[in-house]
């Protein structure tokens, strides 16, 4: 059994934190009580790329928006609210819609002309070329 010093202050740290998780609640529904929409993200190093994955079930690659600025990519876009089952009644809604926007520092050895994207089945892959060893070492130029 593991013996440890009580502390009064244990309960109000832990009361603390879930009334932070409170806040953190009501902060991110939006004005028309909706959850604000949040892509799961999964990122990776490739040989000679760089993979950012977002799943965006729903989303029309229309609505997503994907810009370089100043060594970081932004991936924006709105995930809309469906208002076709009129004649259907809701007990429990569990999807969640609104805008988002993901953005990631780009390391620094890229080749930011060359970036692409593909879409499919619901999943976005971001695909971030690495610049190759001769283009990125130091050269020396020769007057002429």
């Amino acid at each position: 059994m593991l013996v440890t010093r009580y502390s009064p202050y244990n309960n109000t740290r832990r009361s603390l934190g879930v009334m932070n998780q409170l806040l953190s609640q009501l902060d991110s529904l939006s004005e028309e009580g909706i959850s604000s929409f949040v892509p799961v993200v999964n990122t990776r190093e490739g040989e000679s790329a760089y993979h950012v994955e977002l799943d965006l079930p729903g989303i029309k690659k229309e609505d997503i928006e994907i810009t370089t600025e100043d060594n970081i990519l932004t991936i924006s876009g709105e995930r809309k609210y469906k208002d076709e089952s009129k004649e259907d009644e809701y007990y429990k809604v569990e999807s969640v819609y609104g805008k988002f926007s993901r953005s990631f520092t780009l390391p620094e050895k890229i080749d930011v002309e060359n970036i692409h994207a593909e879409s499919s089945d619901g999943v976005l892959e971001v695909i971030i070329p690495k610049l190759k060893e001769e283009e990125s070492k130091p050269k020396k130029i020769e007057i002429k």
